[in-house]
């Protein structure tokens, strides 16, 4: 297939990877990253011992047995933000969660005396989405997903000692396995379909899941603390607790495939008159030779539109599916109000830590910045100055170029200060 290419005016916002990206990297896989990404990389398992990693203290300081337990006490927590598994199915969370008292009725809290008596019981608890709850995991989010360039989300898996939260499957996405406290019996078997897309889940292969898992194991090993692990979408494995309490961090990395490519292709097809047009009156749809010339048709003008398609509307929809599944770098409501009211042409900013972007002069004096969820109309005379603003250096109001005086700087620091695309630097 052949495409023409047409590069969009302006610039693309790839975040800035900042220099703790790499360290964030080095804390789950214990190789460099060229031989991480040549070698592993949606390839094969890597298990990276404790000693072998860079924080001596393992990762207690992401989220520990007593964070944890603050958590499920102290923080309100809802669901869907607990799942609770006992005997490899998950629990009904009714059975866990209820109102909160006076002034916190909502009925889907989680109860901490519920959650004793499952988890003493043998119940795998795990606490989901903590790259959005949990300071140290937002950070650890942030600069892990800028190291892969990928969205990513992060659990918590803690489990009673001997018990096994979840039988053998697999996951659609890649996965770091951190393991914080106790120790964790891993079986790992090669996949029963290879790079699965979300679509695919293991439930649909279970015969073949078990078949499999009743083999010899690709990696049989027992995880300590501080320990490492990195699985491929679609790699069979268990996992079981040993002697006391584990708990281990998942950081699940949303694949971005080719398939997701054809899925935007096809969508942007609905253009196409020929692929909208109706098959004959009275056709038989079960009937092959009926069926077999609309079908010779259909593949012939999918592929005359095929060769047709234009990157520029493909990145546009990738970019409108993509660019939302990751959360750029929290900002304070509070301090960054107080920053407006203090802006002067002294003040210093710095452009929003993860945040997407794309900058496109429009041709009518005024140029578009496309955000994750919106599109801001500037003055064209603001273009230099968001250039500048949008490398991420930290910048004095006073120094922005193109502006013709300090009104005009700090109108458009303001704008984008209260749009959360700058910060206080």
């Amino acid at each position: 297939m052949t495409m023409t290419h047409v590069d969009p005016p302006g610039g693309h916002g790839r975040p800035a990877v900042p220099p703790s990206a790499a360290a964030a990297l080095a804390r789950c896989v214990a190789v460099d990253p060229a031989k991480f990404a040549a070698d592993h990389w949606g390839r094969s398992p890597l298990l990276s011992r404790a000693a072998d990693l860079p924080n001596p203290d393992g990762f207690t300081d992401l989220l520990s047995p007593a964070d944890a337990d603050e958590l499920l006490s102290r923080r309100g927590l809802r669901t869907p933000f607990l799942r609770v598994a006992k005997d490899g199915q998950l629990v009904p969370a009714a059975r866990y969660t209820g109102g909160g008292g006076a002034g916190a009725e909502i009925g889907d809290q989680v109860l901490d005396e519920k959650v004793l008596a499952l988890y003493a019981d043998g119940a795998t608890l795990v606490l989901q989405g903590l790259h959005r709850t949990w300071p140290a995991l937002v950070d650890l989010a942030r600069d892990l997903g800028a190291a892969l360039a990928q969205p990513l989300q992060i659990n918590a898996y803690l489990t009673p000692a001997g018990s096994q939260g979840f039988a053998t499957h697999y996951d659609t996405h890649d996965v770091f396995v951190l393991q914080v406290d106790g120790r964790k019996h891993w079986r790992i078997h090669p996949p029963v379909l290879v790079d699965p897309l979300e679509r695919q889940p293991w439930g649909g292969r279970a015969d073949e899941v078990s078949a499999t898992a009743d083999g010899r194991p690709a990696l049989d090993v027992v995880l300590e603390p501080g320990d490492a692990l990195y699985l491929p979408r679609g790699w069979l494995h268990s996992a079981q607790a040993q002697e006391s309490s584990s708990l281990h961090l998942t950081v699940g990395i949303r694949a971005l495939t080719r398939y997701a490519v054809v899925e935007e292709l096809l969508a942007l097809a609905a253009e196409d008159a020929r692929l909208r047009a109706g098959l004959p009156f009275g056709l038989d749809l079960a009937d092959p030779d009926a069926i077999e010339p609309e079908l010779t048709e259909t593949v012939e003008a999918l592929r005359d539109w095929l060769l047709r398609a234009e990157p520029a509307a493909v990145a546009a929809r990738l970019r409108s599916r993509v660019w939302p599944a990751s959360r750029p770098a929290p900002i304070r409501p509070l301090a960054q109000a107080d920053a407006l009211a203090r802006l002067g042409s002294d003040s210093r900013v710095t452009a929003r830590g993860g945040l997407h972007w794309q900058l496109a002069p429009t041709g009518d004096g005024t140029v578009r910045l496309r955000l994750p969820d919106r599109t801001l109309t500037l003055p064209g005379t603001c273009e230099p100055a968001l250039r500048v603003l949008l490398t991420g250096e930290p910048t004095r109001v006073g120094d922005l170029p193109g502006l013709d005086d300090d009104a005009d700087r700090l109108t458009l620091t303001r704008r984008l200060l209260k749009e959360a695309v700058l910060t206080p630097a």
